[in-house]
């Protein structure tokens, strides 16, 4: 199993149709994508800058807003399933389908564990990874990746977000980053073993 998180900022770029598009005819039965919040999430922080609530209330709204990525996402390609729960993604991959991830148990009560903006979609990406017991985590990002750079440096220059470390720490799946056009890359990656080996930290 592998799990692709889409980065947000691609909900809004020419190429989505043809990440979606690979990611569907190539990856039934063992891919779960992860949305990004993208422009829904842009939304909460700009309110949260206006009004001032507290980071509680801005992690349930960008919850929300993976969840409307997850809508958007399903409605462009055949062959994707919204799925919320562990069974449900199961479910979808044992139908054949590619699970796209509405991570609404994700909505908490109580401010806890990556429930601030320390934590965003990678990390909740990361998490669930772990949890399924992918063999790879692959994430793509709007902006050019470097290669040879770890994923510390990362953090740094603000490619993932600042608990990705944290959640990641002894992770048994293979880590990759990926630029928008590297579609090519992709496609090898769903035709390839992953090799285990966690991205440089």
């Amino acid at each position: 199993m592998q799990v692709v998180k889409l980065g947000g900022s691609l909900n809004r770029d020419a190429l989505l149709p043809d990440w979606l598009q690979l990611l569907a005819t190539a990856g039934p039965g063992r891919v779960v994508v992860v949305p990004g919040g993208g422009g829904f999430a842009d939304q909460v922080r700009l309110h949260q800058a206006q009004w001032g609530f507290d980071d509680l209330a801005a992690h349930n709204m960008a919850v929300l807003a993976m969840m409307q990525s997850a809508i958007l996402l399903q409605s462009l390609a055949a062959g994707l399933e919204i799925a919320a729960t562990e069974p449900d993604i199961a479910r979808v991959l044992q139908e054949g389908k590619v699970a796209v991830w509405s991570p609404s148990e994700w909505i908490r009560g109580q401010a806890g564990d990556m429930t601030d903006w320390g934590a965003t979609s990678d990390s909740l990406a990361a998490w669930l990874a772990g949890r399924l017991g992918a063999r790879s985590l692959v994430l793509v990002k709007s902006c050019e990746v470097q290669r040879g750079v770890g994923l510390a440096q990362q953090v740094e220059r603000g490619v993932l977000d600042a608990d990705f470390c944290r959640v990641t720490e002894g992770a048994r799946y293979s880590i990759e980053l990926l630029g928008r056009n590297e579609l090519p890359r992709m496609r090898m990656l769903l035709s390839t073993p992953a090799s285990g080996n966690v991205a440089p930290r």
